[in-house]
């Protein structure tokens, strides 16, 4: 995340928070739910020097009511995974148990061939320390045809490694092409870069998915901290009592069909964005956004980052 665009002494006073409203959930297309709001892992376990920081913001994370995580194979070569896995385990020794978690990782492209998926998803859950992972995602589409790597996965869920499975930076023909190959359908979310600086998707990916049910899981919601930046929304932020990340983030939510997972590691910005997630904007509010980022009115190409 960027740094806050507010100094300390300008910075609005925060509601208290309150951990124990649930967090909203969104449904599944085969009617199980996961969380709308969780935590990025990105760049994480790239620096062995930032291992016990990057450590202590997971265990706070954890402490704080996070149930969704997101990872992938590819960031820090397996140090983001190694991570999860090391802050997850003592809590599930605790009173946390597993089923409270919803579990994200991703396969590299190279790695998504049938037999390539199944040995890639294992190394991922011995890293995570995990039985299972709640949602397997193709990171990106590369070379491997994607009855392959369905193919993978349907293994990996026929052996209870992976409850669901899904796609990562695909564009609405990418999805129309997946779903025209057997067991396509099954296909239970897409990860996109999405936020109030990136809202190409609206044209005609978002509503696609939310007709057919697909969860658009939003990365770099806060635009990977440029939003703290934006003049005109820590403006209408700090007359909202808000920061200018909080709005962003509470946008992503008022969204139908979308998940937001954010990435930080600064503990103050863990407890705001996780009260951004349980914050209703008005309809005057979200008026005000769509006049400072108006909304696509031409098909634009999917941002990826």
């Amino acid at each position: 995340m960027g740094r806050a665009v507010c100094s300390s002494a300008a910075r609005p006073k925060m509601p208290a928070m309150t951990i124990d409203v649930p967090l909203p959930k969104i449904s599944l297309p085969d009617g199980s739910t996961m969380p709308r709001f969780g935590l990025g892992t990105w760049r994480m376990g790239e620096r062995r020097a930032a291992r016990s920081g990057e450590l202590a913001t997971l265990r706070l994370a954890l402490e704080l009511g996070y149930r969704l995580f997101d990872t992938a194979e590819m960031y820090g070569e397996g140090g983001a995974e190694s991570l999860l896995g090391e802050a997850f385990a003592p809590a599930l020794r605790g009173p946390l148990r597993r089923d409270e978690l919803f579990v994200v990782s991703k396969v590299y492209p190279h790695h998504a061939g049938t037999q390539d998926a199944v040995a890639a998803c294992e190394r991922s859950l011995r890293r995570l320390r995990l039985d299972h992972l709640d949602l397997y995602l193709l990171h990106w589409r590369g070379a491997v045809p994607l009855h392959e790597t369905l193919r993978g996965f349907e293994q990996l869920q026929a052996r209870g490694l992976i409850r669901h499975w899904g796609v990562s930076n695909f564009d609405l023909d990418d999805l129309q092409e997946l779903q025209a190959v057997p067991g396509g359908m099954a296909c239970a979310a897409n990860q996109v870069w999405y936020s109030l600086g990136r809202r190409g998707v609206e044209f005609d990916l978002l509503p696609w998915q939310v007709q057919w049910q697909v969860p658009l899981m939003a990365y770099s919601p806060i635009d990977q901290g440029a939003l703290a930046e934006h003049a005109g929304l820590a403006a209408l932020a700090v007359r909202l009592g808000r920061t200018p990340g909080q709005l962003a983030l509470a946008w992503t939510l008022a969204r139908p069909g979308v998940v937001s997972i954010p990435k930080s590691s600064d503990p103050l910005r863990l407890r705001q964005n996780l009260e951004a997630a349980r914050w209703t904007l008005s309809a005057e509010d979200l008026a005000a956004l769509d006049r400072l980022f108006p909304p696509p009115r031409r098909k634009q190409a999917l941002a990826v980052g």
